[in-house]
């Protein structure tokens, strides 16, 4: 027994710094003043000021937080529509297909994704003329599909655990649907709303194989630049934007977290 509660703080342990610390390893030596990747020449903030400078780097990146932004709104809105449908309309003959579709891009692989809009966004082209190419519109319309069901699952839980009561109470007490809505409901699912824009945002920001499928000329994003860049050599410049990276998304993480942790809290008091 003892030799079994020994072993689980080493094997969890080791499966953490298995994960991160590499990632720990390219953040030092993001600050490295040597051009060679692997030789520490000394500490120095050189390539941030490199990366910085770059037009094609900083393009990309400015690409990418646009399609984030947008992809991540139109999402919230989508996803909390499905979340609303699956949680507050009784039963329907299409419920369990809809609640199979919501999810289904959780859980399907990145690839099967990406090559299927494709093929949706080349028949849509040769029936109706658009999308006239890819480029940013498909990008943002893919990053969409795929986020709408991460937001529909959170706000969907928060929901379930609503209590109705309070809303009925409300609509007892004369209170139109409408002013129920933004004065109850939409209060107390906020914090899931956020979350689930948050999730959305570094998901499509972090995204790189199905943007590969689907965007064009003019329209790479910045893990494609990345990509591209690795392929010829991982330089310092590199290792500094993959930390800015690092730091934005996790970031973005943490305030999700943090605002699902502090929901069940909100809703007890």
């Amino acid at each position: 027994m003892n030799n079994k509660f020994r072993f689980l703080p080493i094997a969890t342990f080791l499966g953490f710094a298995f994960l991160y610390v590499p990632i720990i390893v390219l953040v030092v030596f993001s600050f490295n003043k040597s051009k060679l990747v692997t030789v520490w020449g000394g500490f120095s903030a050189h390539w941030y000021g490199e990366l910085l400078q770059d037009p094609q780097i900083l393009g990309a990146a400015w690409i990418s937080l646009q399609i984030a932004f947008i992809s991540a709104s139109l999402a919230l809105v989508l996803g909390t529509l499905a979340a609303f449908v699956l949680t507050r309309i009784g039963r329907f003959w299409f419920k369990p297909l809809l609640s199979g579709m919501t999810a289904a891009p959780l859980v399907m692989p990145e690839v099967i994704t990406g090559l299927s809009l494709l093929l949706l966004f080349v028949a849509m082209e040769a029936m109706f003329g658009w999308p006239a190419g890819r480029g940013f519109t498909t990008i943002v319309i893919a990053h969409t599909t795929f986020c709408l069901a991460y937001v529909a699952v959170v706000v969907q839980s928060r929901l379930s655990d609503m209590d109705e009561s309070i809303e009925e109470a409300a609509r007892d007490l004369g209170a139109k649907p409408v002013r129920v809505f933004f004065d109850i409901t939409l209060p107390t699912i906020a914090p899931a709303l956020m979350s689930g824009w948050l999730l959305s945002f570094t998901l499509s920001l972090d995204d790189l194989v199905i943007a590969s499928f689907v965007s064009g000329p003019g329209a790479s994003t910045l893990p494609m630049v990345i990509f591209s860049k690795v392929r010829l050599g991982v330089s310092p410049e590199i290792n500094a934007l993959a930390s800015l990276m690092i730091g934005v998304v996790a970031l973005g993480v943490a305030i999700a977290a943090w605002q699902l942790l502090k929901s069940p809290q909100k809703s007890k008091a």
